[in-house]
């Protein structure tokens, strides 16, 4: 079943009432991507939430100078798209983009909210996954303004020891911010 994996998700977060799953369940509907698709763009409001059955994306931001910045990548199972955007329901300042062929359950964004309203143990699942999400983004930032590149590298690894093999060396690189020769550098001198 399709859901599965996004059961199994939402129970390790904030278990729901199975009455309160079955709806948040009927909100979801298949959609996918091919490699390279950009599935929101900067100046849309992204209006839906994805989660991640297969491939990997990445959320990155385009300076008038056209250098990039990663800032996260998603993969199953995650939930993906551009979450400010959709929240706040303003314009992205960034891009959703598929690395690979992807495919998603995706659910609009006003089905949620509405869902929300309606179900308080469902406001309170997107509650505790917004924190962990704020949590995770407030580590990060220490880690790009206090770590050396190679401390950088280190706790990628720590956390997601697989990313190697499922990211282009080149987006990892991008998104700790340090240079390709570097990062190639590391993954021969550091064991995995």
């Amino acid at each position: 079943m399709l859901t599965q994996p996004l059961h199994h998700l939402v129970n390790s977060v904030y278990p729901l009432p199975d009455e309160d799953w079955l709806e948040f369940e009927s909100l979801w509907k298949p959609y996918s991507a091919k490699r390279k698709d950009v599935i929101t763009s900067a100046g849309e409001c992204e209006k839906y939430l994805y989660f991640v059955l297969e491939g990997v994306q990445r959320v990155y931001y385009l300076d008038d100078q056209n250098r990039e910045a990663t800032v996260v990548f998603t993969y199953t199972p995650s939930f993906g798209g551009v979450l400010n955007s959709m929240m706040l329901q303003q314009p992205s300042k960034y891009y959703y983009e598929a690395l690979t062929p992807s495919s998603f359950l995706r659910t609009r964004y006003d089905d949620v909210l509405d869902l929300m309203h309606r179900r308080h143990s469902v406001e309170s699942f997107v509650r505790v996954g917004l924190s962990g999400v704020l949590s995770g983004l407030m580590e990060r930032l220490v880690e790009l303004q206090c770590f050396s590149s190679e401390e950088k590298f280190r706790k990628l690894l720590q956390r997601s020891p697989h990313i190697l093999h499922l990211v282009p060396h080149k987006y990892l690189a991008n998104y700790l911010g340090i240079d390709a020769t570097n990062f190639s550098k590391f993954i021969n001198k550091i064991k995995i």
